[in-house]
């Protein structure tokens, strides 16, 4: 009898413990949940993600995923989602995001009738109800030189190097709403970061929405973005610094009175060094400006920290400021003509241009061919996809 009940016992200890294997691939918090009781029912079908994936992470479209918390892709793994996708994350603000880490990739490839939109899971969404997306690439920075790699804000990720060809991926038809939360407890979001990002990357049709902090920002790289749409960013809707050296190819942006700068431009990150030497120095072509009139809406671009810049086909509508330069470096090059306006548009602007950089020069100087810009045709290639 007693031989019988240690045999049961092992039995039933036996079908109730957990299994293990050998494997060290990570896959955590990729769980199926069926909440019954209390509070808000949630689909049976709903798949949470987080934690660090040190394999391919394919998204099925058939399924509901939500991201309830760090979503870290490790280096030689890629994400692919489909087109058409929701893909909703928890809206804690706290340390909820997805990170592309450096040598990992990003497949997300929509199309203008079925975009891939990442949004909060609140039924009131707010700006800074989730983090963002964050892609860390090999591409060069300039505070380190060489090899070096800094450190993110936000994920404490590697990311910059020499590799200015480095590929982490492809967005396409993409939006970002409601980001901005704050991560590790003191940074802040943006809609998109690219960091250190090479022009390998495939950029085109992204949108950033009601964020807290920047739509989208870059620090270094030199990946190339095309068809970008950024509204309602409370802080920068356009933002560089680093040394980022990539081009902007049809840029729109619309301000509230109460959001700050559409462009913030700095030639590096003041809060470390300029290792190298040299300015961020990118080309923006068919960029179209909206605020809320220059009774209300204070700069549209400023150029600070030395920030270099080739802007072409500029149009810029209600502000009390249109170019606000600041410090030396900054009119220096203006001076060399690494920094210049060709084809400009002011509607409702009050200054056209505050030279705040103690270098003499003239308007003429800084831009030519006023009133000839029509900036970019957003009415066409935003239809479908974006939202206002």
């Amino acid at each position: 009898m007693k031989k019988q009940l240690i045999l049961g016992l092992a039995i039933l200890a036996s079908v109730f413990s957990c299994t293990t294997d050998d494997t060290s691939d990570i896959v955590i918090n990729s769980t199926t949940n069926n909440t019954t009781g209390g509070g808000t029912e949630t689909d049976p079908s709903t798949i949470f993600l987080s934690g660090t994936y040190t394999e391919d992470l394919t998204l099925d479209a058939n399924n509901t995923y939500k991201i309830n918390g760090s979503l870290i892709m490790a280096s030689g793994t890629t994400l692919t989602i489909p087109p058409c996708m929701t893909i909703e994350a928890l809206s804690s603000g706290a340390d909820v995001y997805v990170a592309i880490s450096q040598g990992a990739k990003i497949i997300a490839n929509g199309t203008a009738s079925c975009p891939i939109v990442f949004t909060s899971d609140s039924s009131n969404p707010l700006a800074g109800d989730w983090g963002g997306l964050i892609l860390l690439g090999k591409a060069p920075i300039n505070s380190v030189t060489g090899t070096a790699t800094a450190t993110s804000e936000i994920a404490s990720l590697p990311y910059g190097g020499n590799t200015a060809n480095d590929n982490s991926g492809s967005l396409s038809y993409v939006r970002v709403e409601y980001s901005g939360g704050a991560a590790d407890g003191q940074s802040e979001n943006n809609g998109f970061s690219f960091y250190g990002v090479g022009n390998g990357t495939t950029v085109n049709h992204i949108q950033a929405i009601e964020g807290k902090d920047d739509g989208i920002e870059f620090f270094g790289g030199t990946v190339n973005a095309s068809y970008i749409s950024v509204v309602n960013a409370e802080d920068d809707s356009v933002d560089w610094t680093e040394g980022f050296s990539g081009t902007l190819t049809d840029v729109y942006i619309s301000n509230r009175a109460t959001d700050d700068k559409a462009i913030e431009a700095d030639g590096y990150n003041t809060d470390f060094s300029n290792a190298t030497g040299i300015f961020s120095k990118p080309t923006l072509n068919n960029v179209t400006i909206v605020g809320e009139g220059s009774a209300n809406s204070s700069e549209a671009v400023r150029l600070r920290a030395g920030t270099q810049g080739i802007f072409s086909n500029i149009h810029i509508t209600g502000y009390a400021e249109g170019f606000d330069l600041d410090d030396l470096d900054t009119g220096n090059g203006v001076v060399s003509d690494d920094l210049q306006v060709t084809g400009v548009t002011f509607v409702d602007v009050t200054l056209n241009m505050k030279n705040d950089t103690t270098v003499t020069f003239t308007i003429a100087d800084f831009y030519t061919n006023e009133g000839t810009a029509t900036g970019t045709d957003y009415a066409t290639w935003g239809a479908n996809w974006t939202v206002q």
